[in-house]
């Protein structure tokens, strides 16, 4: 009995410090996106429908509209390199955090992360923002919600590039080298988050830095992600998309949109073949293979990223 009260008051101990070990300070990613790049990034709340969501807006207000959709683990944060890219050339450029997300709303039941009910959140904020339709920028689970606009809500969106995230009802071989694991770790409740925070976050910060180029996400970066995370128990919401119920896709998934479907070299997560086995479900697209890059590319080559959205949705041959 003794012993069995010592382990519990360890444990509970360990909870206790493991949870305290992930705790942030409450860092400003505009600000510092806007002295890094020299273009201002300015935030709003903005109410979409049944949530709330925290929306970045840079570049002239006048502009032709893209949005950007970021992936897992991210926010907003992680599309800022391209942001600017499209800002100076004269887009107004509309970045969600999405549903769950740093400073976004985080409703509790699982079944608020369906896909549907996420791509829904976008229409909405297409319709807050006044716009008849924008023009889309996906990646990561990102491109989950991507497609589903695309496929359920055409009319809304007018070009579409996505990064390494496979149309839904693409198939093709794996890799040796696919990382599945998380995908299965994050099914689980409560404990992925809790793992997540521990040793200041490492288990994200050393998956994210090992999975990407040398120097892509250097420390400054690193610590506007942990408060992301950190926020109003972020991380716990962040997995509850793996967790959501699958909402089907009627109809045959094709994609009337021009889209254009970028693919990295050395993505481990995604296999190249799934990248590829989208293209025949679009009716104008195209395979654009970078040469280079990681699951994280727009990190990596923020410039070229930028400059390859900048002539796709500039181009209307495209």
């Amino acid at each position: 009995m003794r012993s069995a009260a010592i382990g519990t008051i360890v444990f509970l101990i360990l909870l206790v410090v493991g949870h305290w070990s992930g705790n942030q300070p409450d860092r400003d990613a505009r600000v510092a996106a806007t002295e890094e790049l020299g273009v201002k990034f300015e935030g709003r709340q903005i109410d979409v429908g049944e949530v709330s969501l925290h929306v970045v807006f840079t570049g002239p207000a006048t502009g032709n509209p893209v949005m950007l959709l970021h992936g897992f683990p991210e926010f907003w944060y992680a599309w800022r390199g391209p942001a600017a890219v499209l800002a100076r050339a004269g887009f107004r450029v509309i970045i969600p955090d999405q549903r769950g997300y740093n400073r976004s709303d985080k409703p509790v039941e699982i079944d608020a992360y369906r896909l549907d009910r996420l791509a829904g959140d976008i229409v909405g904020l297409i319709d807050a923002l006044g716009y008849e339709r924008v023009d889309l920028g996906v990646q990561d689970v990102g491109g989950g919600v991507g497609w589903r606009m695309v496929i359920d809500h055409p009319s809304r969106v007018g070009r579409f590039a996505v990064i390494d995230a496979p149309h839904p009802f693409a198939s093709g071989e794996g890799s040796a080298d696919t990382i599945s694991w998380y995908r299965s770790f994050l099914q689980l409740p409560f404990v992925p988050g809790f793992a997540a925070r521990l040793a200041n976050w490492r288990l994200l910060t050393s998956n994210l830095r090992a999975t990407s180029a040398d120097g892509a996400f250097p420390e400054e970066e690193m610590d506007q992600f942990r408060t992301a995370w950190d926020r109003e128990g972020a991380v716990h919401s962040m997995g509850a998309w793996y967790r959501a119920p699958l909402s089907p896709i009627e109809g045959d998934g094709r994609v009337s949109q021009p889209t254009l479907v970028i693919l990295a070299q050395n993505d481990r997560f995604i296999p190249a073949a799934r990248t590829k086995a989208s293209l025949p479900f679009l009716e104008h697209g195209r395979l654009l293979s970078l040469g280079s890059g990681t699951h994280w590319v727009a990190s990596e080559e923020p410039e070229r990223i930028g400059t390859i959205l900048v002539d796709f949705f500039t181009d209307p041959g495209n």
